[in-house]
Order: structure tokens, then C-alpha cells, then sequence
């Protein structure tokens, strides 16, 4: 099974200093050289871009710049149906580069990804929206699977975004494979394991391919949102509760119920309210405004331990951040 994903976007332009020429030890002197962040082919890591909540087949998927994540779930992978096609970041799609798709995370980004079979892992670069099918994680590019090894057509997999060095950067823009991570011990895998289980099946490979045949072109990455922009702001225990905002019927009834539990589950606060709103829909909380931000909450809770069985769901969803919190 390849699950498919599209985008759009601009190529970013590469700036190349040519010299003399000459060689020492089989390299050439003066050769064209590359800024720290873009690659002689054009792929650059600049502009970051995180982009606006979107929705596709009544599922809205709110982008956000979470330096921690990390999840796990089921890949899938793409080949030569989208050669040479615009990724959501603007870059041209190469099946052979060891590249990715993921809903969330910012374009450009780099993710280790481990094979729960086998414990293997590497590192990959994130540059396109998808895969929009609403079991799979993340989306490997034909090059990338190989590397990993998946022979099967969905495989579970952890994905841990990291902030690798410079060169290793440069050499997935360039479309080449960095070596291998050492591999993940038994004993964590067991546990990635246990959590994969967990999850729901994925789909057969045949209503798979159906799935993602039908699915809509995924969105191009915006330029105007950066990251940083809908980052969570974790508020402390002693923050004073500001009066709730206007907000949709639904929440609203959540919010008045709030008085009935000590416990909420904080899930963070954006600066944007419809940012909050998505984010608030994804994990069936409510919206309050927070000062300058818009505060998203799930709950109320009777107890901690009910609380915190519900911050469990609420970070599969990927708000790492989410936290328990007592009302006094």
C-alpha cells in the first residue's frame, strides 16, 4: 500500500560561491559550496513554516512547532506516483530521498523514526502534509522505507522529532541517506510496543488504497505562520482564572461545568483563537481567553486519577505539553 499526499509551495532559491579549480585527496578545491541551510539543489531549511489549522474529509488537523514530540504510530510510504511534484513546503518531491509527510509538524523538520519490528532507526526530514488517513502517523518517502527497511505496507513505527547537526542536515537535503541511529534497546521497545498495540489496527491494505485514493490534496504550508507562533504556554498553579470568553454553544456548556470538578487537564494557550478552537474540537475541550491568549482546557474531573486518564488521550493528539491541574 502507498499512501499519497500533495502540496504545493515555492522553491526556495540556493546561493553557490564558485572558485578555482584543483584537487587534494580526490576532492576538488574551490568546489561550489552551500549556506549552512540550503543545498546545492535548492532545498533550503528557511523559512520554517508551521501553517493554519486545516480540515480534509470533516478531520481539522492544526498544525503546531512542538520541539518534544514524540509518538507513536502506523507509516505508510510513497514512491513514484508524485516524482517531481511540489511537496506542501514547495520543494520537489524525490522518491528516492529519505523524506517524510506528517499532518503537524513544521515544513522543514527532522524526525528520527524507529521500526517497532526491528528496533532500527534513522533520520528523516519532514517537507509535506499527509497522510491523511486517519490511522497512519507519518508517511516515508520510497527512499526513506528503504533505509528503514518496511517491507510491509504499514508498519508501526515510533517518531521522534530531534535537532540533528548541520552536516547530517545538509545531507538529507541533498537527497542522501545519513547513517543509522543506534539501534533501540528491548527493553524500550517493549513499552513502544505495548503503546502500539493499543492503537487501533490499521486498515487492510486493499480499503487502505481505497482510503487514500479518494482523499483531497493536502494543504500548502502557510508562510505567514511561524513557528513559535501557536506554541503552548503551560500556565502555573497560581494563575489568576480570567472570566471565560465568548465561545461556541458546545464548549461553552463544558466551561459552565467546570464548577462540578476540581480537576481540568490544561492543553495549552495559542495566541490565535481559531487555533484554540481546533485545537479544543481535536480533544473535545472548551475556550477561554487568557489575556492576550486563548486558553484550551478538557474536564472537569472529579479526581486526579480521572484527570489524568484524560491528559493520556489528550497527548496521543499530540499536546505534549498538556498538564493536570487543580481549581481552588
Amino acid at each position: 500500500m502507498k499512501s499519497i499526499v500533495r502540496g504545493g509551495g515555492l522553491l526556495a532559491g540556493a546561493m553557490l560561491l564558485l572558485s578555482g579549480c584543483g584537487s587534494m585527496d580526490g576532492t576538488r578545491e574551490g568546489r561550489p559550496t552551500a549556506s549552512p541551510t540550503t543545498a546545492a539543489n535548492g532545498v533550503a531549511d528557511v523559512p520554517v513554516k508551521v501553517g493554519d489549522p486545516y480540515t480534509i474529509a470533516g478531520v481539522t488537523y492544526t498544525p503546531a512547532d512542538i520541539p518534544d514530540y514524540d509518538d507513536v504510530g502506523y507509516a505508510s510510504w510513497y514512491g513514484e506516483e508524485l516524482a517531481g511534484r511540489p511537496t506542501a513546503n514547495g520543494e520537489i518531491f524525490d522518491p528516492a530521498g529519505i523524506s517524510a509527510a506528517h499532518k503537524t509538524l513544521p515544513l522543514p523538520s527532522y524526525v528520527e523514526v524507529t521500526a517497532l519490528d526491528t528496533g532500527r532507526t534513522i533520520l528523516v526530514r519532514v517537507n509535506d502534509r499527509g497522510p491523511m488517513v486517519g490511522d497512519r502517523l507519518i508517511d516515508l518517502s520510497r527512499g526513506a522505507a528503504e533505509q528503514l527497511g518496511l517491507t510491509d505496507g504499514v508498519s508501526a513505527v515510533r517518531v521522534r522529532r530531534t535537532n540533528p547537526p548541520l552536516a547530517e542536515r545538509a545531507q538529507l537535503r541533498a537527497g542522501k541517506p545519513v547513517p543509522e541511529r543506534i539501534a533501540t534497546p528491548e527493553s524500550l521497545l517493549a513499552i513502544l510496543r505495548s503503546k502500539a498495540k493499543a492503537l487501533p489496527a490499521p486498515k487492510a491494505a486493499g480499503d487502505a488504497a481505497a482510503t487514500v485514493a479518494a482523499q483531497p490534496a493536502a494543504p500548502i504550508a502557510s508562510g505567514k505562520a511561524k513557528p513559535g507562533d501557536d506554541r503552548f504556554v503551560v500556565e502555573g498553579p497560581g494563575t489568576t482564572k480570567p472570566a471565560p470568553a465568548t465561545r461556541p454553544a458546545a464548549t461553552a456548556t463544558k466551561a459552565a461545568a467546570a464548577v462540578a470538578g476540581k480537576y481540568v487537564v490544561q492543553v495549552g494557550a495559542f495566541s490565535a483563537e481559531s487555533r484554540a478552537n481546533a485545537a479544543a474540537k481535536s480533544v473535545g475541550g472548551y475556550v477561554t481567553k487568557a489575556g492576550n491568549l486563548w486558553r484550551v482546557r478538557v474536564g472537569p474531573f472529579a479526581s486526579d486519577a480521572d484527570a489524568r486518564g484524560a491528559l493520556g488521550k489528550v497527548k496521543t493528539k499530540g499536546f505534549r505539553d498538556a498538564v493536570v491541574q487543580r481549581d481552588r
